[in-house]
């Protein structure tokens, strides 16, 4: 199993867990909230080399 997908389990598993112990808009927040302040943290320089970067080198 790659990377990725070892990451996209563990989110779906997180989201599952809040789901089940809050409510629905409190896991959907963390779902989206958490990349997106991640993103948001980076420097600008980084941003764009993000957005350079295709998918596959990610993981380089």
């Amino acid at each position: 199993m790659t990377n990725r997908a070892k990451v996209a389990v563990g989110g779906v598993a997180v989201g599952l867990l809040l789901w089940w112990l809050t409510s629905f808009w409190i896991a959907l927040l963390v779902i989206v909230g958490v990349p997106v302040a991640a993103y948001l943290a980076l420097d600008p320089s980084q941003r764009r080399r993000l957005r350079r970067v295709s998918h596959k080198e990610l993981g380089r």
